[in-house]
């Protein structure tokens, strides 16, 4: 299943400049691949496959590419993301300029959405995590929990 959502991804992504779609929604969609693989797989080998620190620098790289359109305009002697000036044909430039500013913004919501499901299922595992070892101490023998363990007949304290 996780190839076809890929490429819902990329027909989202491409489709985008002709009718709704675009980076945002390929972004998300992409990012739920990750969070797909894991619920089959399990949380640590979806960070295996995309460590969190990666997904952080893909928020940080999609904000690149959308400034280096821009900037890249300005280098060409026109206004920031007035993408007229990327190709000798101004309708060809604007396509482009958008395909590439709708990439980076493809790349920023994917890193951005993967690393908040890391950082929900980090929390969700430290609370778990917590819970279970506050279980296992009221359990066992002799733990504060307002009572002692019988010694002979003894009444606590």
């Amino acid at each position: 299943m996780i190839p076809f959502v890929g490429l819902f991804a990329l027909y989202v992504q491409f489709h985008g400049d002709y009718g709704p779609g675009g980076g945002f929604q390929a972004g998300v969609v992409f990012a739920s691949i990750f969070v797909l693989y894991s619920l089959v797989y399990g949380s640590a080998a979806a960070k295996r496959v995309l460590p969190p620190k990666v997904a952080g620098a893909c928020a940080a790289l999609g904000v690149v590419i959308y400034l280096g359109v821009g900037y890249a305009t300005m280098a060409l002697g026109a206004e920031f993301l007035d993408y007229d000036v990327l190709a000798h044909d101004p309708t060809d430039g604007q396509h482009y300029g958008i395909l590439l500013v709708e990439l980076g913004v493809l790349v920023t919501v994917f890193g951005a959405m993967a690393s908040i499901f890391y950082a929900v299922v980090s929390w969700r595992t430290e609370r778990a995590g917590h819970a279970e070892g506050e279980l296992l101490a009221a359990a066992a023998p002799g733990a504060n929990t307002g009572t002692r363990a019988s010694t002979g007949g003894e009444e606590p304290a």
